[in-house]
């Protein structure tokens, strides 16, 4: 008999258990029948492990229910039916619960795939670390920035930088360094912060990375900038009164000295004396006005045009430029060969700008390799391991020694005995006003290579 009420059910299993047992003792006691005796002593214990068993039922839902939660397996369902009212709420929790649990992990899931959408996508490096170097996890532009499809540990940066390296392993909590790293056609000026935690007993290391090198050119352009027009603007105000007055100065003593000389008398001495100082006028005019010309030729470092940017092709590009230079090349018996990878590469960029740079490089090429046996100018144009489009100007002139290397890029510099120290500064500040790096990377006597690295988002 099947009753809906669990305790009904209980009460009657006890019931008939007590009547089984009962006639197990009566007939024991009042009868010889063995085989009657064995038959109630069989009923007495399937009815006892048929009880058991009924009341474990609950014991049973209830381990499953914790096991689901162990296990994080939170699509069952427990259903309980016909046991009474308590049991229909027990039911009704153990479901209520699972489902709070799917709605928990549901959220954390999605969390846990948003942070990690974030990370993939956002600029700057970001690796997570074990003190011994074992990698936990690398974002999509940590792994761009050191060209690895994955990373396993820390130790295989070697060959990108070995500095970079022993600074991730040795790098204290909210600790901020900067590294200078020089890779091939690149130069890196790396930030490096990390700070320190610990996650299931492990401690784990979190390191952010960015590159700052085009924040720093950025700011040492407005600083030289600002600079030249403090200066070009005082020594204006200076200069220019003076060249005026030595050139008024100057014509009053030619009339001056005219006029003495008709009336001077016979045997005048001074005529020497005359003629030495208006000498001496007209040579403080003229350094006046050459450091006219010499400020108004350095304001042009604040005075570059704002590009005009152009869908052009480099094959264009190069083959002006060479035209130009044809004759200086081939008077100095220069082996001048081009390259570019893909043959059908386009640039988006100021064409006459980018054209006066190349010209100012290959100029300084032509120079170093004065009087040079085999002397050779390669001029190529193809993409970088990071997707980065590159114009490179070679030589195996002189080279430039690691004191010059660090200097050549600042106004005024120059190593020339007729230099002006603009051209390199200018260059460099025409490809910053196309969001771009200029470098130079150089072996005395052997080589000497100039890289203008254009960014993807402009090029």
């Amino acid at each position: 008999m099947v009753y809906k009420k669990f305790r009904y059910n209980v009460i009657v299993r006890v019931l008939l258990l007590i009547l089984t047992i009962f006639g197990l003792v009566y007939i024991s006691i009042n009868s010889d029948y063995l085989i009657t005796s064995i038959l109630f002593s069989g009923i007495t214990v399937l009815q006892i492990y048929s009880m058991i068993r009924y009341i474990d039922k609950t014991n049973r839902d209830l381990s499953s229910f914790l096991e689901s939660i162990r296990y994080s397996d939170f699509s069952r369902s427990f259903q309980i039916e016909g046991m009474g009212t308590s049991f229909d709420q027990l039911r009704n929790t153990f479901n209520n619960v699972m489902l709070d649990f799917q709605k928990i992990r549901s959220e954390k899931e999605e969390h846990y795939y948003y942070l990690q959408n974030i990370i993939q996508h956002v600029e700057i490096c970001i690796i997570a670390y074990q003190p011994d170097g074992t990698v936990e996890m690398i974002n999509g532009a940590a792994k761009k920035l050191f060209q690895v499809s994955r990373l396993k540990n820390i130790n295989e940066l070697e060959a990108f930088s070995p500095e970079l390296v022993e600074k991730l392993l040795n790098i204290h909590n909210e600790d901020a360094r900067l590294i200078k790293v020089q890779d091939t056609d690149d130069i890196l000026q790396l930030t490096v912060s990390g700070t320190e935690f610990v996650l299931n007993e492990r401690n784990i290391i979190l390191v952010t990375i960015k590159n700052i090198q085009a924040e720093l050119e950025e700011q040492e352009m407005e600083a030289w900038q600002k600079l030249i027009r403090v200066l070009t603007h005082e020594i204006m105000n200076s200069i220019a009164p003076i060249a005026s007055l030595t050139s008024t100065v100057n014509l009053m003593v030619d009339n001056v000295a005219a006029e003495f000389r008709e009336k001077a008398p016979v045997g005048f001495d001074d005529e020497e004396t005359v003629s030495d100082i208006q000498e001496a006028l007209k040579t403080i005019h003229k350094r006046s006005t050459g450091l006219i010309h010499f400020v108004q030729t350095y304001r042009n470092l604040t005075k570059i045009p704002k590009p005009n940017f152009t869908i052009f092709p480099v094959r264009r590009l190069f083959n002006n430029i060479f035209a130009l230079l044809r004759e200086s090349i081939n008077s100095q018996n220069i082996d001048c060969q081009i390259t570019i990878e893909p043959e059908e590469m386009n640039m988006t960029a100021d064409e006459q700008l980018i054209e006066q740079v190349i010209i100012n490089l290959i100029k300084n090429s032509i120079h170093a390799l004065e009087n040079r046996e085999n002397a050779t100018i390669l001029i190529k144009a193809y993409y970088n391991k990071r997707g980065r489009k590159i114009i490179q100007v070679t030589d195996n002139g002189q080279g430039i020694i690691q004191e010059v290397r660090d200097k050549i890029f600042i106004p005024f510099f120059t190593t020339k005995p007729t230099g002006s120290g603009i051209g390199l500064s200018l260059s460099k500040q025409i490809l910053r006003l196309h969001s771009g790096t200029i470098a130079v990377y150089s072996v005395p006597e052997k080589e000497t290579t100039f890289t203008l690295t254009f960014l993807p988002d402009l090029t």
